[in-house]
């Protein structure tokens, strides 16, 4: 197809090739996403648009935001959205990217549904330790729909965030929300049926091989962990205080220390354990049990 300038297609080309020399991985899906975004069109209209004129204020947008992507800032944090899982949920740099592979944690979980068994199925309790965006716990409580959802970050800019989300799908009933490091300020007496967690893991000898777009944008606190094994002894204790008799845990993890994570988990307590590899065949989870009694 001939591209006339001015036209949707020439803009397209143009920015793909910019962010080509800029180094970027997946140009032309970087530019199309940048653009169906600006048009608010599906990024598969675009294909059926190709010789539509834009506008001079559509085109200085473009073009600011195509800058903005060839500097390595994340695309999620430049249309100010992420989809996951059955949703689309508002990011801002002060949280997380969803990565799908923490959609996998989730589409576990769903898919299992029938097999967890809680003790009061008529009202599960959710806990989103670390929640970020909120759509680990979002998501399952619209996929589990007798749930309830408690959203908690130490970040207070993060739980803002996730307000926003549970406002988009009409949560906010349904959901609490508490700025906390890991149970501090959660009620003494709240116990859950299901506690799910994608925490800080990473541990910070390994910046140097963080990409710049995950380095330079996203928030180290949701990222890094200075000492794993301590902060993860700390987490599994808060999880096992706050679980119910028969409740289950889902959690995310760097695949190099998922063993010892899972050792970690049976010394405090936790029956039934199992490292569950990602689509990668990485041991990214780990799901555990407390018992009955």
């Amino acid at each position: 197809m001939a591209e006339e300038p001015g036209t949707l297609l020439y803009y397209l080309k143009r920015s793909t090739e910019f962010l080509e020399k800029k180094e970027i991985p997946n140009p032309r899906v970087d530019a199309e996403w940048i653009l169906s975004d600006l048009l608010n069109l599906p990024r598969i209209k675009l294909y059926s648009q190709f010789e539509m004129p834009l506008g001079q204020k559509e085109i200085d947008l473009y073009r600011e935001r195509i800058v903005e992507r060839s500097k390595r800032k994340p695309v999620a944090y430049i249309t100010g959205k992420k989809g996951f899982h059955k949703f689309e949920y508002f990011v801002t740099d002060d949280v997380l990217i969803p990565r799908p592979e923490t959609e996998e944690l989730v589409d576990y979980l769903w898919k299992r549904k029938e097999e967890l068994s809680f003790v009061e199925p008529n009202e599960i309790q959710i806990w989103d330790l670390c929640s970020g965006s909120g759509c680990i716990g979002l998501s399952l409580t619209q996929l589990l729909p007798s749930s309830v959802v408690t959203l908690s970050d130490l970040s207070e800019k993060a739980i803002d965030v996730s307000r926003r989300n549970a406002e988009k799908y009409n949560l906010t009933e349904k959901t609490n929300f508490y700025v906390s490091d890991l149970d501090s300020s959660l009620p003494k007496e709240l116990q859950f049926d299901l506690i799910v967690s994608n925490p800080p893991y990473i541990p910070e000898s390994e910046k140097p091989e963080i990409m710049p777009d995950v380095l330079d944008y996203e928030p180290h606190m949701a990222l890094f962990v200075s000492d794993f094994h301590l902060f993860h002894k700390q987490l599994l204790d808060s999880i096992f205080g706050r679980l119910k008799p028969g409740g289950k845990l889902m959690l995310e993890t760097h695949p190099l220390y998922s063993k010892d994570l899972e050792k970690m988990a049976k010394t405090i307590g936790f029956v039934d354990t199992k490292i569950i590899l990602d689509s990668s065949n990485k041991e990214r989870f780990l799901f555990a049990k407390k018992t009955l009694e």
